[in-house]
């Protein structure tokens, strides 16, 4: 199969340009806020915790996580990745629109702005990182669609019939690994935190839905980097490793870690079903930090 040579642009205005890249992180922020407000207010998820924000304070958290996840997507890449662009060209890490974003140093960035907002608002940090995950897959999904249209990050050499031809990869088909990831990292891990959400109600334990993602989302970063092709310019590493496993495995481990904590931390007394409608800061249960 040859890659369809999409256009990266989706509309071009003069010197003006829309591309499916950056389109793909503004859908995820739109899309990912409404979801969360969503969550927060719907009372059948806060059994015996109330909701831990208000729809007003998602509002506000979604500047703090857009910086987070642009500062840190773009210093992630050029310090896990490109670290030479910080002497041979620094103006460049700051075209972002060039492409170059890192999901680990995001998800750092998004950590780093979630720590501080939680500070400043006064709200557990751990429940707050629940609500977020259960949205980013959501961008998992659009993003790597978008690294299909524009022809990157394609996977190693295959001999299966779905193998690819991508431009400037050479004559191999090759596994269409950023599909691989919209479906796994996208819709299979939405789904499954969908369940954790609102099947099992895991909103009501802090920090297991965050737990279930890192480690999800590891799994399938691990197993996927066998497949998605190392960026050109990366030493080999021993083992057949790759900076996208050694990344992921911390996540596996911390995440593992907090499903085993959340699970086992007792839940507080069942909340009148009057309660759960109310904000966050009407109701402070007992087991909670001040």
């Amino acid at each position: 199969m040859h890659f369809p040579n999409l256009n990266p642009v989706l509309v071009q205005i003069g010197p003006f340009a829309i591309r499916w890249y950056a389109l793909a992180y503004v859908a995820t922020i739109l899309l990912g806020w409404r979801y969360v407000v969503g969550m927060v207010r719907n009372p059948k998820l806060w059994a015996y915790r109330p909701p831990t924000a208000t729809g007003e304070q998602i509002d506000d958290l979604i500047l703090w996580l857009t910086l987070g996840v642009i500062v840190g997507g773009r210093l992630g890449d050029v310090l896990f990745y490109r670290t030479d662009l910080i002497w041979t060209d620094p103006v460049e890490i700051l075209k972002t629109w060039h492409g170059g974003m890192s999901f680990h140093g995001g998800a750092l960035g998004v950590v780093a702005a979630g720590l501080l907002f939680a500070r400043a608002k006064k709200i557990d940090a751990l429940r707050l990182g629940d609500l977020i995950v259960a949205a980013e897959p959501i961008g998992g999904f659009l993003v790597r669609i978008a690294n299909f249209i524009t022809g990157e990050l394609w996977g190693r050499p295959t001999t299966l019939p779905w193998g690819m031809v991508f431009p400037d990869a050479g004559p191999l088909p090759r596994h269409p690994s950023q599909l691989y990831e919209a479906s796994l990292e996208g819709v299979a891990l939405f789904l499954l935190l969908r369940w954790a959400t609102h099947r099992r109600h895991w909103l009501n334990r802090r920090g297991v839905v965050l737990g279930l993602f890192l480690v999800g989302y590891g799994a399938i970063r691990i197993g996927l980097e066998n497949v998605r092709a190392p960026d050109s310019w990366m030493p080999v590493f021993p083992f057949g490793l790759t900076m996208g496993m050694m990344l992921s495995t911390p996540m596996v481990l911390i995440g593992a870690w907090l499903i085993w904590r959340g699970l086992k931390e007792p839940l507080p007394p069942a909340l009148a079903v009057e309660e759960a409608h109310l904000a966050p800061d009407a109701i402070k249960a007992a087991d909670e930090p001040a």
